[in-house]
């Protein structure tokens, strides 16, 4: 065999070789720069639109779906919450907790259940939630009107983040507009827009029912912000949100202690009980201060953790809505 032979075979060897890689790269890669993604994925991601419910409801109310205004505007609100995923993940666990120690008191003051989503919707249920124009806590109340309904804002406590106090403040409150207007979706807008305005707008407009005003954006898409919320925090797999149980914040108990007296230091306080100063404005975010006056020797309970309870452990994990687990 001579030597040109050999060099043909060889180069014919490296051309075949060649010609397999190309085959095998080149597409991945071409596919690979149209996606323009890391990888190899070339499936486009898909999104679907939603499918309406045509029976749901508000405080014993039913939505009147027919109307395509009303559809146009859940619709809305409905894509918001499904696509904005985590925060709808956060709204989900959070409810969790707090559901069980809102629901009672609505029900002790009569209030419809429905409305612990408006909670939801005014502070992502964040209890030490503060707006730009100074409104504090999951009810979002502002001073003077706190104070008005009995809760106690100072420098030192401000029980409008603590969660119990202020959700009876909160029921007193819609008590009072239901008075008002004996309809509760009208009650549900009010507490966006004020009184105020909605009594006025509903006289102006010749109405009594909220589907019927013309209102600013903000206090007509709070409505439908609650009613979606409700759909989408009541039925999560519905629209794709899939949770097991280790997802879910574990319940950790607490001992309410009751003070009477001042606290010269609550680091110190919270140290002799086992706990730390963190821990103590964890579970109480009504502590605004490192000391307390209490000069009229009010009486305050105080939640102290058991620290057998603050690490995590699935064992401790509540499910407030079994339905919302789902095994895969």
């Amino acid at each position: 065999m001579n030597m040109n032979h050999i060099k043909i075979k060889h180069f014919s060897y490296i051309f075949i070789a060649s010609i397999v890689l190309i085959i095998f790269i080149f597409p991945f890669k071409i596919k690979s720069k149209n996606a323009d993604v890391i990888g190899y994925c070339v499936e486009p991601q898909r999104v679907y639109t939603l499918a309406i419910s045509d029976k749901l409801e508000f405080a014993g109310d039913d939505i009147p779906f027919v109307r395509f205004d009303v559809r146009e505007n859940l619709d809305r609100e409905l894509l918001a919450f499904t696509y904005m995923h985590s925060t709808t993940l956060m709204l989900i666990k959070r409810a969790n907790l707090y559901f069980p120690i809102i629901e009672p008191i609505l029900k002790e003051y009569g209030v419809p259940d429905d409305f612990k989503y408006l909670a939801l919707i005014e502070s992502y249920f964040n209890p030490r939630s503060v707006s730009p124009a100074k409104a504090a806590g999951i009810w979002q109340f502002m001073e003077e009107t706190a104070k008005k309904y009995g809760l106690e804002v100072n420098e030192q406590i401000d029980e409008r983040l603590d969660i119990r106090k202020s959700t009876e403040a909160a029921c007193k409150y819609l008590s009072e507009s239901y008075e008002l207007y004996g309809d509760w979706v009208i009650v549900a807008a009010s507490y966006n827009g004020g009184r105020g305005r909605l009594t006025r707008e509903l006289e102006r407009q010749k109405t009594s029912s909220f589907f019927d005003l013309y209102l600013n954006e903000e206090t007509t898409r709070y409505v439908y912000r609650i009613i979606a919320a409700k759909e989408v925090i009541a039925h999560p797999a519905k629209y794709g949100f899939c949770l097991n149980k280790q997802d879910f914040y574990h319940t950790v108990r607490t001992n309410e202690i009751e003070v009477h007296t001042s606290v010269e230091n609550w680091a110190d306080w919270a140290k002799e009980r086992g706990t730390t100063y963190g821990q103590l404005k964890y579970f109480n975010p009504w502590i605004q201060d490192i000391k307390l006056d209490n000069k009229k020797e009010k009486t305050y309970k105080v939640k102290v953790p058991y620290p057998e309870d603050l690490n995590f452990d699935i064992k401790k994990v509540n499910i407030y809505n079994e339905s919302w687990i789902k095994y895969e």
